[in-house]
């Protein structure tokens, strides 16, 4: 495993007891009774050695990491049409925005924003017979991991406090770019952000956008190497909200962050990387992962750059 294991152990060393000035989501109220103080990693590399360190095991809540999960379904579903419904710009506004909607008269930006991913639930509604369960399998497979499941209690707690995603689901289907039921989409989107899964589990599950040969438990290509291409460019430019230039300036690789903590970094050919720390920076990413993240590229100078 090159010299990743010594790297990430000596990094992992360093940021563990650094002053963290982020906070813990609290917006969402379930998110704000995990322990700040989890702080994991794992590698997961396409030749199948992993290494883990910390909290690598512990499930934690994925959230916006799943919007990569929704967008690979859609994408499978309906190829190239998808993007006749959501765009591939950086927003440079926050994920929450109306703003943007108004001036692109309710087409999202793209799909990494709130408003795309619920775009993107709105299309899986309409292609699916079960849209929860129908979701949930597709993980389950292309992970071969039978034990992945939602957290109720954040998909509830995440649908008492979620009025400007209720905002922003009505406004977009007032330009007519939602078909489906407004509350039975963001039931499904509340879900699908509500995954829980390990920084082990996260690295292996995006091993399909480092490695084309990869294949689920029916031994089927996740998607083409074409489409794989294109969700890392729009993981390089839109992942990390109005932050992703700045990931992208700082570790050099495309990725997804979520509001639970996680971030999840693929390198093309090489691996796939999680890092799981909950005190967030102002703009929604993890403040220790982002660092953890710079160090590991900068160290073993392995960006796509």
């Amino acid at each position: 495993m090159k010299n990743y294991k010594k790297i990430i152990t000596n990094i992992y060393k360093d940021l563990k007891s650094i002053d963290d000035p982020g906070k813990v989501a609290n917006y969402i109220p379930e998110l704000a009774n995990v322990d700040e103080n989890n702080f994991g990693i794992h590698i997961s590399t396409i030749n199948n050695e992993g290494f883990g360190i910390g909290d690598a095991n512990k499930k934690f809540s994925i959230q916006s990491i799943s919007k990569i999960l929704t967008l690979t379904l859609a994408y499978k579903l309906i190829g190239e049409n998808i993007w006749n419904r959501v765009d591939v710009e950086p927003s440079g506004n926050p994920f929450n925005s109306l703003l943007q909607l108004e001036a692109d008269f309710g087409k999202p930006r793209n799909p990494f924003i709130n408003a795309g991913a619920i775009v993107v639930c709105d299309i899986l509604m309409s292609h699916l017979k079960n849209p929860k369960e129908d979701f949930l399998t597709f993980c389950r497979n292309i992970s071969n991991n039978s034990s992945l499941n939602y957290s109720e209690k954040v998909a509830q707690s995440e649908k008492k406090s979620g009025f400007r995603n209720i905002a922003l689901c009505n406004f977009i289907k007032s330009f007519g770019n939602i078909k489906n039921d407004v509350d039975a989409v963001l039931d499904f989107y509340f879900y699908t952000c509500s995954l829980e899964m390990s920084c082990k589990e996260l690295s292996e599950i995006f091993l399909y956008l480092a490695d084309e040969t990869y294949t689920n438990n029916k031994n089927e290509n996740i998607l083409t190497t074409s489409e794989a291409k294109r969700i890392n460019a729009i993981m390089l430019t839109c992942g990390f909200y109005d932050e992703s230039g700045e990931f992208a300036f700082r570790v050099g690789l495309p990725g997804k962050s979520g509001v639970g903590g996680g971030i999840i970094a693929v390198h093309p050919n090489e691996f796939c990387i999680t890092v799981w720390s909950p005190k967030l920076n102002p703009k929604g990413n993890s403040y220790k992962g982002m660092l953890f993240l710079e160090k590991f590229t900068t160290n073993t100078e392995n960006s796509i750059f």
